[in-house]
């Protein structure tokens, strides 16, 4: 298969693919005329484990083997026990006892989100953060930010975005249904949220009785060295998941907690394919596996940020969501893939990392080279 053939026969929704995909190994993949990559994206922050692992491999044969879909008329034990999992996960790092439900992305995800806003305070509008990202459906993408995506959709109704201060939170009254926000603003750049302006979201939702939602799409299970990167400052009412949570399986999920826990009732919601059994199962081995990955994130995140940052670069980011500061970042992106390196750009000026969490400094210090004889 080649990109013109791909070009004949797919929607212009991308443009034209980079490369075509044919298997991956680890932290590796592999082009289908045989040309072998680091990858340091992992499919946007979503390959947790990498490629072919097994015990990925092993938990999608074994439940598609019994059953593989039985609609929201029925439930099985490995979406109940994965919403367990979640809510177990929230609680380890001090979150409030809640509910969740599963969805198929983390669009979808943030579509129960505004329901769920819609549900706690009718007619109150929703506020999101310049820079946020939360998807391109039209409700998600009615609290994305950038203009270009965003413009040519009708936005739905009561939907304003305010600088990432402590000063525009102050300005928001009680006529605030949900306050949206990511920890780490991944498409502006891979830029965090300040522990002053989390304390403040937090207070704020308080004050005007706001849901304060935080989508961990792309932080969360663990890409910043926790399960969740919001939670070591503060606790969210709604949190949205997806990427790493499947590790490749597509899944969406939200947690809602405290009185926000009991705002859908029979009717309010639904999907045909949220929870589905092989998808539950996948997703509740790769948990297994990155409870364990958690301090490699730490450390190897630490030591490719120093690493980088005795180089010569800016680094932004925690764990292994980096922002890189570079001049022409598309530009490089293409070079670094003749290399055999695979990143991508969030703008002009910044190539994002978010590698599989099992990637090792030995298998990083190759990049790392390439990156400083290119900026020569």
């Amino acid at each position: 298969m080649t990109i013109s053939t791909y070009e004949s026969v797919y929607v212009n929704a991308f443009g034209a693919p980079s490369l075509v995909l044919d298997h991956g190994q680890g932290v590796y993949v592999w082009d289908t005329d045989g040309n072998k990559y680091l990858d340091l994206l992992a499919g946007i922050a979503v390959n947790a484990l990498g490629y072919a692992d097994p015990t990925m491999t092993e938990a999608m044969t074994e439940q598609a083997s019994k059953l593989s879909h039985v609609s929201n008329f029925f439930t099985t034990e490995p979406q109940i026990n994965l919403a367990k999992t979640l809510l177990d996960l929230l609680a380890s790092e001090g979150g409030k006892p809640g509910k969740v439900f599963l969805a198929n992305s983390g669009a979808e995800a943030n579509e129960g989100a505004l329901k769920l806003a819609m549900l706690h305070k009718p007619g109150g509008k929703f506020v999101a953060l310049e820079g946020a990202f939360h998807g391109r459906t039209l409700g998600s993408l009615s609290i994305t930010y950038k203009t270009a995506i965003r413009e040519r959709f009708n936005q739905i109704a009561g939907c304003e975005f305010i600088e990432p201060t402590v000063e525009s939170l102050e300005t928001l009254g009680d006529d605030v249904a949900a306050i949206f926000l990511e920890p780490i603003q991944g498409e502006r750049g891979v830029v965090p949220l300040s522990e002053e302006f989390l304390l403040k979201a937090r207070e704020t939702a308080d004050r005007i009785g706001a849901l304060l939602v935080v989508d961990e799409i792309q932080t969360g299970m663990g890409r910043t060295g926790r399960w969740f990167a919001h939670t070591d400052t503060i606790q969210a009412d709604v949190i949205t998941l997806a990427k790493g949570l499947g590790g490749g399986m597509p899944i969406g999920a939200i947690i809602a907690t405290g009185e926000a826990a009991d705002l859908f009732t029979p009717g309010s919601h639904g999907s045909t394919f949220g929870g589905n059994p092989v998808v539950a199962a996948v997703a509740l081995a790769v948990l297994g596996k990155v409870k364990d990955l958690l301090p490699n994130v730490q450390k190897t995140g630490a030591w490719i940020k120093t690493e980088l940052e005795k180089a010569g670069f800016a680094v932004r980011g925690k764990g292994l969501l980096l922002g890189i500061e570079v001049s022409d970042a598309p530009g490089l992106v293409a070079e670094l893939r003749a290399k055999g390196f695979i990143a991508n750009a969030t703008g002009p000026d910044t190539l994002r990392i978010a590698p599989p969490l099992i990637m090792t400094p030995e298998e990083f210090e190759p990049f790392i080279a390439a990156l400083v004889e290119l900026r020569k």
